[in-house]
Formats: structure tokens, sequence, C-alpha cells
């Protein structure tokens, strides 16, 4: 029988501590509101809040005096999804048009693959650490503000890439790249968290995926394309045209999400806080590096894939762009299997277990084919456990974000903030290591996805404990 819709973090009623507070109310900003076009009256109030004031907050949502935002964001739907799904795009876009470009790089500033492969890991930490910053700063000064400030150094990060003389040079514009690039990843998730909650987030984070999705697809084709007519250097010119128009295309339609009666009125030491309140919940906590871990061993086979499929197996960039827009495909088409098929008739436990599940046999089968268990063996085999391995995250990753922020409403953007540094920091981790044996084995990356996968596997049913039953409500984690 297909369950009620709802998820079972969204029924259970622990509520995460933190010391954040509405600016309107003044009371513990804990309550959460029920999925869109729901009543106000059928929300989860926390401790002290009474249901007239709960029902006050969820309406000021829409009624805040000069804010058109989320009764304004939502009839606008499609335009909405198409401008959340352009910032989602803008990572997946900055590291895989630059893909097909990593050995010519190599040869271009006379650097070692080792070190040319540091110019993915800055773009990551930098992502990482700047959610960080960007995340509490929406929560407090809203989503737009934030944003396009973010974007615009983002630009001008990009196109000193494009003309920079050395490796290290390179390295630290792609992490000033990724700080600025930051702000787009989670205020889009935040946005998200403002608009939807439940089953219809979950939806709209698989719709995000069809949209951003398209991207890997298309980004190291672009990549191969471009560097058919001019060097590396022009790929970093093409990401700064496309900085420019989406900002534009913010500057334009994005409204604000997030009242000014929701801010957080606090400082750095409120913002610090609210992450320990939100870390202190072991399932949110458990989500989070459960879903870090997966999309490691993703970001293993994104940082390797380049010299895997080039230097291991000789084939060329369009053939890898080929390859690697058939694993981005599968991963859209298993994300929309998760949206459209799943969701409300599965609980999201089940397909995010199940999902991780076939991470890991996908990821074993790679190590026993590369370690040469089976002999040797050509490209078409490594590449269709790497297609498995792709189209699993199209189960994992939507569903790991949306368990997560199911766990709070008050501080969307700093939790948006917390999933996505974790998210980038494992994979900024795992990205050097799959190259630590040399460009000749491709070991090393079946291995960090091996290890990934399994962890990820046990944090969820550590952390997670998804086979605690969903329909009652469970007594409060100990801080």
């Amino acid at each position: 029988m297909p369950d009620n819709g709802a998820s079972r973090a969204q029924q259970e009623h622990e509520h995460i501590p933190t010391s954040s507070r509405s600016a309107a109310s003044g009371a513990p900003a804990t309550a959460t509101p029920t999925a869109v076009g729901a009543p106000a009256a059928s929300m989860t109030t926390a401790p002290g809040v009474t249901p007239t004031t709960a029902g006050a907050q969820a309406a000021s949502m829409t009624t805040a005096p000069g804010l058109p935002a989320t009764a304004t964001a939502r009839r606008a739907g499609i335009l909405v999804t198409l401008v959340l799904g352009g910032l989602t795009a803008l990572p997946p876009l900055s590291m895989d048009m630059y893909l097909p470009a990593l050995p010519e790089v190599t040869d271009s500033l006379h650097a070692p693959a080792s070190t040319v492969q540091l110019t993915l890991t800055a773009c990551l930490t930098g992502m990482a650490l700047g959610q960080l910053v960007v995340g509490p700063m929406s929560d407090r000064w809203g989503r737009r503000t934030p944003l396009l400030l973010g974007m615009i150094v983002y630009v001008i990060a990009t196109a000193i890439c494009a003309v920079a003389p050395t490796a290290e040079l390179l390295i630290g514009f792609r992490l000033l790249q990724g700080l600025a690039g930051a702000a787009g990843i989670v205020i889009s998730r935040a946005v998200v968290r403002d608009l939807y909650d439940g089953d219809e987030m979950a939806r709209f984070f698989s719709t995000l995926m069809l949209i951003s999705g398209v991207a890997p697809v298309i980004a190291p084709v672009i990549g191969g394309q471009v560097l058919q007519f001019t060097d590396w250097r022009g790929i970093f010119v093409v990401l700064t045209v496309i900085g420019i128009l989406l900002t534009l295309v913010v500057w334009k339609w994005l409204h604000e999400t997030l009242p000014v009666s929701q801010r957080h009125t606090g400082g750095i030491g409120d913002a610090l806080r609210t992450m320990r309140g939100l870390l202190a919940d072991r399932v949110f906590t458990g989500y989070m590096i459960a879903g870090s871990l997966a999309f490691a061993a993703l970001f293993a086979y994104v940082s390797a894939s380049p010299f895997v499929v080039q230097e291991i197996y000789g084939a060329s960039p369009q053939t890898f762009s080929l390859l690697f827009g058939i694993n981005s495909v599968g991963l859209i088409a298993v994300g929309q299997i998760n949206g459209k098929l799943l969701v409300g008739r599965v609980s999201l436990d089940k397909a995010l277990g199940f999902g991780l599940a076939v991470i890991s046999v996908a990821a074993i089968a790679l190590l026993l084919m590369t370690s040469g268990v089976f002999g040797e063996v050509g490209l078409l085999p490594v590449a269709a456990g790497l297609f498995v391995l792709m189209s699993a995250m199209g189960l994992a990753m939507p569903n790991t974000n949306t368990q997560a922020l199911m766990r709070t409403r008050h501080a969307a953007g700093s939790a948006s903030a917390l999933l996505g540094t974790s998210q980038f920091l494992i994979g900024a981790i795992a990205s050097p290591l799959v190259g630590i044996a040399g460009e000749k084995t491709a070991v090393p990356m079946a291995v960090v996805q091996v290890v990934c996968a399994l962890a990820s596997v046990a944090c969820f049913l550590l952390l997670c404990r998804p086979w605690r039953s969903t329909g009652g409500k469970r007594q409060p984690v100990a801080d």
C-alpha cells in the first residue's frame, strides 16, 4: 500500500535545539509548516508556541508588507524552477566543462597531474567554505542580496582564471570562484525550503535534478567542442559569459522568499549556535554525512574519469564527453523516477536505502574490474559500472537533502550551508586521493568509491535508523 506521502523525518517530533529566533515573535522558530497548500492549523508547533502564534508565523510568510515573495514565487512556478535550476547547474558547469581540458592544462602550465587536480579541489573547497558564510547571511539579510553579490564575484574570479599564467594562480582563483559560486548552491536549496515541505520538496528537488542534470550532460560536450577552436582558457571565457547571464536572470526574476519577519537578527555567535543545534540532531547529521559520502563517491569519478577514460583506456576527449553525458542521463532518469513515481508511494528512506545499496554494489564491481580480478577488462565494462553508480545518485542525493531539510525550517540557510559544506569538503578530500598512485591505474578511484559508499550506508543505518516506526511519535534525542 502506498504510504500517506509524509516522510519519517516530517512525522517525528524531535525538535532541533537552536538559539535562533524569529524577528517578529521572539519565540523559538521550530514550528514546521505543512506541505504547500496545506492548512496552517495542521502545523507542528514547538513547546511554548501556541497554534495561533504558529499560524501567524506561517501567514507572515505571504503577507509581510512589501514582500510578494512566497505567493508570487509559487505562482511563477516554472520560472522559479528554471532560475533555481540554473543556480544549481552552475557548479557542474564550472567543474565539468573543465574536465576534458585537464590533460591540456597539465601540459600548458607544465604542472604534474596531481597539481592540476588541485584546481578541482580548490574549487570544491571554496564552494564548501563559502556556503558556511553565505547560508547564515541569507538567514539574516534574505536570499536575494547575498546571492547577487556572490554571482558578481563569481564572474570576476572566473574571468581571471581565463588568464592565469601559472598553476598556483589558477588554483587560487579557482578557490575564489568556488567561494563565490557557493551562493547559488546554498541559497537555491534554502529557497526550496522556504517554498515547499514534505513530499512536495522531494518532488521539487527531483525536478531541479532534471534541470541541473542537463549541465553535466552538455558541459563536457561544450568543453570538448571549445577545445577544438581554442585552448583551455576559452572554457573559462564561456563560463564568464554564463555567469553574467545568470546574474542578470537572478536580478530580474528571482524575488525574495524570506520575509523580514522570519529573518534572524543575531550575529556570528547566533549563527554558530544555530549550526551547533543542527549538528546536535542525530538524524539531521546522519542524512548530512550519508549524502556527503555518496557525493564523494560521485566526485571521485568526476575527478579521476578524464585520466581513467583518456589516459588509461585511450579514449578521445569527445568519447569521454559522450560517456560522461550518458552517465548524466542515467542520473537524470533515475531522479525523475524518484520524483514522479516513487515519492508518495514509497517512503523516502526506502528509496534512499536502495540507492545507497546500488552505489555500493557498483563501486565494489568497479574495484574488482580495475584491480584485475576478472583479468584484463576494456572500457565498456568499466563504463557500465560507472553508469550504474552515477544513475543511483538520482535516488541518493535528492532524498538525503529532503530528509535533512525536513528537520528544520527556522534556519534553512544554515541547514543548507551545513549540507553543502559537508558534501564539498568530503568531496575535496576524495579528489586528490584518486590520483595518489599516478595516472596509469584506476584502482585508487575504485577504492575511494567503495570506502565512501560503504561508509555512507553505515551512517544511514547507525544515525538515521530507518527501521524505526514511521507512524508514531518518537522520544526526542537527548542533547
